[in-house]
């Protein structure tokens, strides 16, 4: 059962009259460039199921508006938890002091768009709640009669909904509910006094109705339990340079976090990335396509429209090899002298748009992966990978692998702990010598972060061979 829910007149249900909120807004962005009311209403719901009980069961609830003013590069920004006449004015005053002395005159706004991504549904709406603690009791005793090793099991389910409304000084106005679920799973076993964990999670940009099939969380709870036990027999991972062949998917987000970065606009406009100034240059091997796509329906880094309301679109950043496009928000792409693409995101009204990733993936080739496999006298297979740390300003990163086997002689041997991936993004796209012909995206779990704000995002990639990779090692 899906719950539709169409988008509610933020405004009108807090009691506001829409003709006055308009006219607050045009006065304060009178001389000014740019600007928007975004207002947002959220409901989110978590369960976790741990250790054989209902650990935590919460709700939340949030709903305020944040007003915008853009004067040149100087952005005015005030927000409230209130929505009303009285607090939109005062917030209106406070941000147009950005436009003190300035007198511009005011973008055009984004094109109107029909594009619906995903559906207004509500997941916390439909299963029930206690439908939902039922499901999380079967995932961990299904978990635990899998295998006597497993000594601990979590289950966790997430839904949100958020319900957003932006005006503008032209009289724009943009809707949308963007629905949000997420259900994982995380194994502990145990051998010998020894224990490993493995989580596996998925979602989208739907209802529950898809991940609480048995068939796929069945599927989630084999996964985790493969890579847990996979683990279990791991030997220490030795250290030095060597040719690492990635695993589709997932292992992605070292892409993301080593590249992506470096293509948002605002670090482009302030001259702060590795990558400014090689627009029309070579930045990577040929064959390597890179791409940002937020307009993918379902995914979970799709918007119907960015939080400034701009559509969504396809966004090719790299091109076989050659450095051709940027994501940009509106302030950005007038900064630049280029086209907005849908990138303008904030985490909550209480956070101002800036350009962010949807969903960043590479195009895949037309090489196989037993062919990367067999091609490597000492490498290092990445199948998995947990957290990592880079630098923005010059694309250096370290990733841990949370599942790694050893390559000899062209062949898969041992599974390995402790390896970690050391380089920068850069490098390690001129390096990339295979692209795989089996291209899958992330099962739905990412999320970014960036100056402070979290944005839900999807990734993908096909296996990929790279050389001279530092891989850093527990082996003595």
């Amino acid at each position: 059962m899906t719950v539709h829910i169409p988008p509610p007149p933020l405004l009108e249900t807090a009691g506001v009259d829409p003709d006055e909120a308009l006219s607050i807004l045009q006065g304060a962005l009178h001389g000014a460039d740019d600007g928007e009311l975004f207002l947002e209403r959220s409901e989110s719901e978590s369960l976790v199921f741990d250790d054989g009980r209902l650990k935590s069961a919460a709700y939340d609830a949030t709903e305020g508006f944040g007003l915008r003013v853009v004067a040149g590069e100087t952005a005015g920004y005030a927000h409230a938890n209130e929505i009303s006449a009285a607090a939109l004015r005062r917030a209106a005053e406070s941000a147009a002091l950005a436009k003190s002395g300035h007198a511009g005159a005011a973008a055009e706004g984004p094109r109107a768009t029909n594009q619906k991504l995903y559906d207004a549904v509500d997941p916390l709406a439909f299963p029930a709640f206690s439908d939902k603690i039922a499901l999380l009791q079967e995932i961990d005793a299904w978990a635990r009669a899998r295998d006597p090793r497993v000594v601990q099991v979590s289950a966790s389910i997430v839904g949100e909904r958020r319900a957003i409304e932006i005006l503008r000084a032209d009289a724009l106005k943009v809707q949308d509910v963007r629905p949000l679920v997420r259900l994982n799973v995380s194994i502990t076993v145990e051998k010998d006094g020894r224990r490993e964990t493995m989580s596996n999670g998925a979602g989208g940009r739907a209802g529950f109705e898809t991940w609480v099939a048995p068939e796929r969380w069945q599927a989630q709870v084999d996964e985790a339990l493969r890579g847990a036990l996979v683990n279990l027999e791991a030997v220490d991972c030795p250290a030095g340079e060597m040719d690492v062949v990635l695993a589709a998917g997932w292992p992605g987000v070292l892409l993301h976090e080593a590249i992506g970065h470096g293509f948002e606009g605002d670090f482009h406009r302030k001259g702060s990335s590795v990558f400014t100034g090689m627009m029309g240059k070579r930045v990577a091997a040929p064959g390597v396509t890179i791409v940002d796509d937020g307009s993918i329906a379902g995914r979970r880094g799709s918007l119907s429209v960015d939080d400034e309301g701009t559509p969504t679109s396809r966004t090719v950043l790299i091109e076989d090899g050659i450095m051709v496009g940027l994501m940009n928000d509106r302030l950005s792409a007038r900064q630049l002298g280029q086209r907005a693409t849908g990138n303008g995101r904030r985490q909550s009204f209480a956070h101002q748009p800036m350009p962010r990733m949807t969903n960043t993936f590479m195009e895949g080739g037309k090489d196989k992966q037993a062919d990367m496999i067999a091609s490597t006298r000492r490498g290092l297979y990445a199948a998995n990978f947990g957290g990592g740390q880079v630098d923005i300003t010059n694309g250096k990163f370290v990733f841990q692998c949370t599942e790694a086997y050893l390559i000899e002689d062209g062949k898969i041997t041992a599974p390995v702990r402790g390896a970690t991936l050391i380089g920068d993004g850069a490098t390690a796209l001129t390096n990339v010598t295979m692209i795989g012909d089996d291209f899958a995206f992330d099962p739905g779990v990412g999320v970014c972060g960036k100056a402070g704000q979290g944005v839900p995002v999807g990734i993908g990639q096909p296996s990929l061979k790279i050389g001279g990779l530092t891989v850093g090692g527990t082996a003595v």
